[in-house]
């Protein structure tokens, strides 16, 4: 597989620009001292859409020929990637065609609309996603941008963990969540270039653990019926990603939802801002391997804030 190349991620910065927020890099003393490290935590919940996703989907589309462009853009995707390609193509000023399960969540739905995506609903599994969104292209010709199996989001995504590495903090780990693995990998990519010694690690739910089963038995094993809080996690791991998650990545660990919760309501008392589930995963995996991070500067990327106010897990 021919991953992007160092070059190939600072382009796609350049790229990219006039379209994201370079996202601010906040710490928290209180969260520190429960930590017993350093922590820097990159505010992807203030990205454009309100997360990463933003990142991937607007190089994927800045990099389509005109011919490419014309009959506009599809994908499936409960979440972040559908609000960030249908705000991609509209800044584009082309159509998009969303596939979206039936229970995805209505702040999401709402994004899409908000941003002149059209949703076509279909039921909530992977395999009524795949087929319905064959259907929609078949029928506009547009071109299918994929979530995160695909070369260009990634190197999109890598250009979160790029500008980190510009803030000159010398992380001694970066951490980031993992679902269909495009965050993961392009931190990894864009890690391993500017600074080898640096340990990526990530965390997951148990109850969607695809990737860790997947590191550990180093092939992969997609997800059947993931069960979890963090409903951005909730995909199987891309095939591209798995490739430079065995080559790059230290180690994945997971977390249960009781944790993830924990994680969450910490960020939310001690730093004042808003995060959705999936976002508190990798601090609440540092919680509960503390001795492994002691002393060490660690950044975790919070991946997004686009939580359903009305379902917020705390009592």
């Amino acid at each position: 597989m021919n991953f992007p190349s160092q070059a190939d991620i600072k382009e796609a910065h350049r790229r990219i620009q006039p379209f994201i927020h370079n996202t601010p890099i906040l710490s928290s003393e209180a969260i520190n001292k429960i930590a017993g490290a350093e922590l820097f935590f990159k505010c992807e919940n203030f990205q454009k859409v309100g997360a990463f996703k933003a990142r991937g989907a607007a190089n994927a589309v800045s990099k389509l020929t005109d011919e490419f462009k014309k009959n506009g853009v599809a994908t499936h995707s409960s979440g972040n990637h559908a609000a960030a390609l249908a705000r991609a193509a509209k800044v584009a000023g082309i159509p998009s065609y969303i596939v979206m399960p039936s229970n995805a969540p209505e702040i999401k739905k709402k994004a899409v609309k908000g941003y002149g995506g059209e949703i076509i609903e279909c039921e909530p599994n992977l395999i009524a996603r795949e087929t319905t969104l064959q259907e929609v292209v078949e029928k506009t010709g547009a071109t299918f941008i994929h979530p995160y199996d695909n070369r260009d989001v990634v190197e999109g995504q890598a250009t979160c963990a790029l500008e980190m590495w510009e803030a000159g903090i010398d992380f001694d780990t970066i951490m980031t969540p993992v679902g269909g693995g495009g965050l993961l990998g392009g931190t990894a990519l864009a890690t391993h270039y500017i600074s080898p010694k640096t340990k990526v690690i990530a965390g997951e739910p148990e109850g969607a653990d695809d990737a860790y089963r997947s590191f550990q038995a180093k092939e992969l094993i997609p997800m059947k019926s993931p069960n979890t809080i963090a409903d951005g996690l909730l995909t199987s791991l891309g095939k591209i990603n798995f490739e430079i998650i065995l080559e790059h990545v230290d180690d994945i660990l997971t977390v249960s939802d009781e944790e993830i919760v924990e994680a969450m309501r910490l960020i939310y008392e001690r730093m004042k801002i808003v995060i959705e589930p999936s976002c508190a995963v990798p601090l609440a995996a540092l919680l509960k391997n503390k001795e492994r991070f002691a002393g060490q500067k660690v950044g975790i990327i919070l991946s997004g804030g686009n939580v359903d106010l009305a379902k917020l897990p705390f009592k």
